[in-house]
């Protein structure tokens, strides 16, 4: 009797085993079917967490202050400077130049500079030092500092005298044709001389001011259509 009850009830076990295996096959079934969705799921959540808590690779480096240093040099230095149809402008030259990043200048020793206006009418310059910009706009004559606007004939005949510009600092601007200085400075014209304590010379406006201590020297001549001289006090 015994034997026999054990045998059912084994294969009532046996039963309820093949009814849970088929049910937990049919779950596994069903739930494989949303299993790329989950994977899909969990692989954002974890790169999202990735990103959140991995630090950096690097640093963002902070920019560093820009120093007065020269960035390059040039022994026996040779800089032109052309117009916009390709002519020859502005020649500098010297000893040695030496270009500055921060302030985007390039100093020049014992420079000596050639410019050729519009009408061509050279003008030369030389000084112990020179200082321009990047695009030779701008040049300040620093030490014996000397600016020569050669005699040039006007188309009517007559004649615009030779002027001299002698001081310790004349500040240039090549495009404006203007020459100024915050020094004394000596401005010869022709046979005449002039000096004053500041100076302003503009080529446009053909008038040359000189303010503070001025003191002139005029020679007799035939009158030309020259810079006329303001004195301002």
């Amino acid at each position: 009797m015994t034997p026999q009850i054990s045998t059912t009830a084994m294969a009532r076990t046996l039963q309820v085993f093949r009814i849970c295996g088929q049910g937990f096959a049919g779950l596994w079934e069903r739930l494989s079917l949303y299993l790329p969705l989950v994977m899909m799921g969990l692989l954002a959540v974890g790169t999202y967490w990735l990103v959140r808590n991995t630090p950096a690779a690097y640093e963002a480096e902070a920019a560093r202050p820009v120093n007065h240093e020269v960035d390059y040099f040039m022994r026996r230095a040779t800089v032109k400077m052309f117009d916009d149809d390709g002519r020859l402008k502005t020649e500098i030259f010297g000893t040695e130049a030496r270009h500055f990043q921060d302030t985007e200048t390039l100093e020049i020793d014992q420079a000596r500079m050639r410019s050729i206006g519009p009408e061509g009418r050279l003008t030369t310059a030389t000084a112990n030092r020179a200082l321009s910009n990047d695009a030779g706009s701008e040049v300040q004559l620093i030490g014996n500092a000397v600016v020569v606007r050669e005699a040039v004939q006007n188309p009517d005949g007559s004649w615009l005298p030779r002027l001299e510009f002698t001081g310790e600092f004349l500040h240039v601007f090549m495009n404006e044709d203007r020459v100024k200085s915050h020094l004394p400075v000596v401005l010869s014209r022709g046979s005449d001389e002039f000096t004053g304590d500041t100076f302003a010379y503009d080529n446009l406006g053909q008038v040359a001011d000189l303010k503070g201590r001025v003191k002139g020297r005029l020679v007799p001549r035939a009158a030309v259509g020259s810079a006329p001289i303001k004195s301002s006090r």
